[in-house]
């Protein structure tokens, strides 16, 4: 029978090779050690690693390290912990540094046959020389060097005799080659910078270009999967292991992702991060996927994201409503339920007996019986939000007024009987209320019905708590477009993206411990951040309960 499953066109190119008697599937993650992974890198991750789970194959983690200037351990690490936490475990770790030597061979072979060079000329004067997309460019005039001075001058790069920018081993192609990247693309530069696996041991580098497909058939990749942009390197990526004669891995291209109210560019996170416009890389705000970890995202909603992203063969941008849509879903069935004010204004009940405290049963988690109950204590003073509460209302709010009612979440029905302000400002301070003692359990004295209800937290047992307000960090949908001249995409900065409340909060979230979700009941969820400590908890919010984006960015 038939499966129903409808596959994208990776999996139909796998199954196809499956089909003709090639069912071996290795796959490969290549991340530069240059910064930390993002939420189109966890694109990726889930695509390689998961096209190896489903047919039973393997991945690789391989770092690309082909630039000691910009790479750095820190990085390596914090790419490890990404991927773990994603739920994946490479099959084998590799390094290009592990295959320096090997590609250096291979460079060198490429001499002997005549089809790499070692060019003196500037990189201004390379770039000039490439032409343009409607002219040819023109051969360098070092192009016509022996193989034996090609030879000795190559060897000498490899010896530091030379400065960075003196020379640069190149592949002798075309240069009229309509593809611009086949225009005698440089192999090697000269970098004299440690590296923090090789140390000192090299000055020469390969470019990506390179190294990539070479390390690939070093470790018999079968798909080696890259995002779009790199589809007009596949025929450099197959030039040099055609020449070489190695193993034919092959290169295929998916569209990348692209956010709303998001940039993916490491050089302009970087940039968020070094001018001070967030607080770090793992800024609740930041795309990041140690930032989406912090602000509460689970590795669960972010599979589930890259799932409904699907794979695609031309670039689009995705709504990252989207995103926030998949982590609802997943911490519904699983954040446990906390009531916290953010906004208090007081509540007495007049006609509650003084000092006396009830313990109310309350629902951890009504999509998991398993969750259990908890007792939530209830006395005579109590805290609801500010906006719970209005003097004078619209039609069909059915919170609490002068005169109406409300229910209190898991608790009685209560009726504001008084409103005190403050005398010199006209502030409300409190409000003065009553409760019907036959209403708790959802029941009433005579059994009338009330509409609204609104969640709270006892005065005398309130823990105070951080609360950050996270939201979209750009408030456009396309923050790379820049409207004005000379302007910035940091134009595009959302100037509310973090707001910081002093919340209230039942007791059950005293000792959160960092990484704690819950939902607080009737605001969104929320995660207890790396900040938190016992007794002064600090929350991220993660996501409201609806997208409320949506309307502000509608008016």
């Amino acid at each position: 029978m038939e499966s129903s499953e409808k596959l994208n066109f990776i999996e139909e190119i796998i199954e196809q090779s499956i089909a003709a008697g090639e069912p071996r599937v290795h796959t490969r993650f290549p991340p530069e050690p240059n910064g930390y992974l993002h939420i189109g890198h966890a694109k990726s991750i889930c695509l390689n690693f998961g096209m190896a789970r489903k047919y039973g194959g393997k991945c690789n983690l391989r770092f690309d390290d082909t630039n000691p200037v910009k790479e750095d351990v820190e990085y390596v690490d914090s790419i490890k912990e990404d991927i773990r936490w994603l739920g994946f475990e490479w099959a084998e770790e590799h390094y290009a540094s592990d295959y320096f030597e090997q590609l250096y061979d291979w460079a060198v072979e490429l001499i002997r046959k005549g089809l790499a060079y070692v060019d003196d000329q500037t990189q201004e004067e390379i770039r000039l020389g490439r032409g343009t997309v409607t002219q040819p460019g023109t051969n360098s005039p070092w192009r016509d060097r022996s193989v034996e001075e090609n030879l000795k001058l190559f060897a000498e790069m490899r010896e530091g005799k030379y400065k960075d920018g003196e020379k640069v081993l190149r592949a002798k192609i075309d240069m009229a080659h309509p593809n611009m990247l086949m225009r005698d693309p440089l192999m090697y530069r000269i970098i004299h910078a440690h590296h923090h696996r090789t140390g000192d041991r090299w000055c020469i580098y390969p470019m990506y270009d390179y190294a990539h497909g070479e390390s690939d058939s070093i470790e018999r990749i079968t798909h080696s999967i890259c995002t779009l942009e790199f589809d007009v390197h596949r025929p450099l990526y197959d030039w040099f292991i055609e020449q070489l004669g190695i193993f034919p891995s092959h290169q295929y291209e998916f569209a990348r992702l692209n956010l709303t109210n998001t940039v993916m560019s490491k050089r302009k996170l970087l940039q968020l991060v070094k001018e001070g416009y967030v607080s770090g890389w793992d800024d609740p705000r930041m795309p990041t996927i140690c930032g989406l970890r912090r602000r509460g995202y689970t590795p669960e909603s972010i599979r589930m994201f890259a799932e409904k992203v699907g794979v695609a063969k031309r670039d689009n941008i995705i709504d990252l409503g989207l995103l926030e849509w998949c982590v609802r879903e997943d911490l519904n069935k699983t954040a446990l339920r906390r009531m916290a004010v953010l906004d208090p204004i007081k509540v007495v009940i007049t006609n509650y007996p003084e000092g006396q405290v009830e313990q109310l049963e309350c629902v951890n988690n009504p999509e998991d019986e398993a969750a259990g109950r908890r007792r939530v204590p209830f006395g005579r003073e109590l805290y609801i939000e500010r906006d719970d509460f209005m003097e004078e209302p619209p039609k069909k709010f059915f919170r609490l007024r002068p005169g109406g009612e409300v229910r209190l979440r898991y608790g009685y029905l209560i009726r504001c009987d008084e409103v005190v302000k403050d005398p010199a400002s006209g502030e409300i301070t409190e409000l003065r209320c009553t409760y019907d003692p036959l209403s708790l359990g959802g029941g009433s004295s005579d059994g009338r019905k009330v509409k609204g209800i609104i969640h709270w937290v006892s005065a005398e047992h309130a823990v105070p708590a951080e609360v950050r307000l996270f939201d979209r960090l750009f408030a456009v949908e396309s923050p790379d477009e820049v409207q004005t001249e000379g302007g910035s995409f940091l134009d595009n900065l959302n100037p509310d993206s973090l707001r910081t409340v002093r919340a209230l909060c039942e007791p059950a979230l005293a000792d959160a411990a960092p990484g704690d979700k819950f939902q607080f009941e009737r605001l969104g969820y929320f995660c207890a951040d790396s900040d938190s400590k016992p007794g002064a908890p600090v929350f991220n919010r993660t996501v409201g309960l609806k997208d409320s984006w949506a309307k502000i960015a509608a008016k």
